[in-house]
């Protein structure tokens, strides 16, 4: 057997016990008995265990040295050895017996979290996160860095993007953003978002959550929707990716807009190259490209005043007529409704991305040591004032609301803002090469769309970073001022400023 096969194999091997952590994962945040949980915590420790090792293993290091020696392997082979070759290096640099106890840790604080979220107190749920800090700023120094601490963290999660690449588009963002907001708030003509809240029993939700994730092409012979605390998708491979929601009987779009926005997970990693199954290049190319498929699905079209025009109708169907009175330009009008709220999974297109450079200063603040974990709730609600002129009543409405630091992906909220970026960027080229975009949107003609996004983003997994995908796809870097026009156009016009 050629070295090229004996890697192959040895990866696929490593795949295998991925998909079995992803399994359990997704079973410990939708099915778990509360009374498993500890005893799930360390079996995901020790699978993950497993995973370190045949990671960091003399065999892998041999068989890397191969492949890389062998200019006859093929490309997939080539670039799989490159992502294999960064987690080895990553991997033996951390001890193995932290690395497990690091996971058991996250796996059990997320249950703290749960638990805390619950009864608003984020006192019970501190000697947690303080430790999960604690770990993540060793793994900095095990792992080093070049400028701020926090590029390290970054550099998991968007390979490439630097602190000092994100401080001038988020400056970029909060230089428009902040006071288009405030204009927004205070002008005369204002939705009437009660129109929205009306009683839509969870199962008819589900339902209307079924029949749109198959509108926008998501595959329920290779997935399934069910309901968590925190909304996720996960991929176990390419013909099993799973999408969660959360249901409110007073408030449709909370599950609605959360189940178009994990199907835009979903669709990239259902459509990922066949010929990268079981390889490390059959992942997403980062997690910031991965948001801009979920974001474009959930703004772009989720949003979009045609895809309304079509939908509206199935919406009322399933509600059972409780939107019987309400005309199309209201519903529209309050859908669409931009002002300061709390919590980020419900923020609206305008606010979202202020939501998410508020966690970035916070979490760069945390591995700078210019804050304490002690201090979150405080800095929090400063930033929540200073952004939206508004406190939350609650650490549950705020500092708890995301499982994100419970999880230890410190690094991670950066992509959300970023991956609106590259999906209005994305936006902006595919409605040059598909011109009647909106005609396509209105009539339910999804499927051109996704194929667009397949032959540009989807089908090439990580077989290229972040920055490749966007410049080849766009022609351009990573440039926030598509989404600001976007934002600009569309708010101004439903606003009338």
């Amino acid at each position: 057997m050629s070295v090229e096969q004996q890697f192959l194999d040895y990866v696929k091997s490593i795949n295998h016990y991925i998909q079995t952590l992803q399994l359990l994962y997704w079973d410990a945040r939708t099915k778990l008995p509360k009374k498993g949980q500890e005893e799930r915590s360390n079996v995901i420790g020790t699978v993950s265990q497993q995973i370190h090792h045949l990671t960091t293993s003399d065999e892998l290091k041999h068989l890397l040295e191969g492949v890389q020696k062998d200019e006859t392997v093929s490309d997939v082979t080539k670039r799989s050895a490159i992502l294999v070759q960064k987690k080895y290096d990553e991997f033996t640099k951390i001890p193995a017996e932290e690395y497990k106890e690091y996971i058991m840790l996250s796996s059990r604080s997320e249950l703290a979290w749960e638990q805390a979220k619950e009864s608003n107190d984020f006192e019970s749920f501190k000697p947690y996160l303080e430790k999960i800090v604690a770990y993540k700023k060793k793994t900095i120094e095990y792992l080093g860095y070049e400028g701020h601490p926090y590029n390290c963290l970054l550099d998991d999660f968007e390979p490439g993007m630097t602190v000092e690449k994100l401080d001038v588009i988020f400056e970029q963002l909060k230089e428009v953003l902040i006071p288009l907001i405030q204009d927004v708030v205070q002008a005369d003509r204002q939705p009437d978002a009660n129109v929205l809240f009306h009683h839509f029993p969870k199962a008819e939700q589900e339902k209307l959550s079924h029949a749109f994730l198959e509108t926008i092409g998501y595959d329920f012979e290779a997935g399934r929707l069910d309901e968590t605390v925190h909304p996720f998708a996960t991929g176990i491979n390419r013909n099993d990716v799973r999408v969660t929601t959360k249901y409110n009987e007073t408030d449709f779009r909370v599950a609605l807009l959360g189940t178009i926005h994990e199907g835009g997970h979903a669709l990239y990693e259902q459509n990922i190259g066949e010929h990268l199954i079981g390889t490390p290049a059959s992942a997403a190319s980062s997690f910031g490209i991965h948001e801009s498929q979920s974001l474009f699905m959930e703004k772009f079209v989720g949003q979009n005043e045609g895809f309304w025009k079509t939908n509206y109708p199935v919406l009322k169907k399933y509600a059972g007529g409780s939107f019987d009175d309400v005309s199309f330009d209201d519903f529209y009008f309050a859908l669409n409704e931009a002002k300061p709220s709390f919590i980020r999974i419900e923020a609206d297109e305008l606010t979202y991305c202020l939501h998410v450079i508020l966690r970035y200063e916070l979490e760069k603040a945390l591995f700078s040591n210019e804050i304490q974990v002690e201090e979150l709730p405080t800095k929090w609600n400063e930033k929540m004032e200073e952004y939206f002129g508004i406190v939350p009543n609650t650490d549950s409405e705020g500092v708890l609301q995301d499982v994100h630091w419970p999880s230890g992906m410190f690094g991670y909220f950066p992509s959300y803002a970023l991956g609106y970026i590259y999906a209005a960027q994305l936006k902006q080229q595919l409605v040059h090469d598909i011109p009647d975009f909106e005609e396509r949107i209105q009539n339910g003609d999804i499927k051109a769309i996704t194929a667009w996004m397949t032959m540009n983003v989807h089908e090439h997994g990580a077989m290229k970073e972040p920055r490749e995908i966007i410049y080849d796809a766009t022609g351009e870097d990573v440039n926030a001022e598509p989404l600001l026009s976007y934002l600009k156009d569309k708010y101004t016009k439903l606003y009338h400023l």
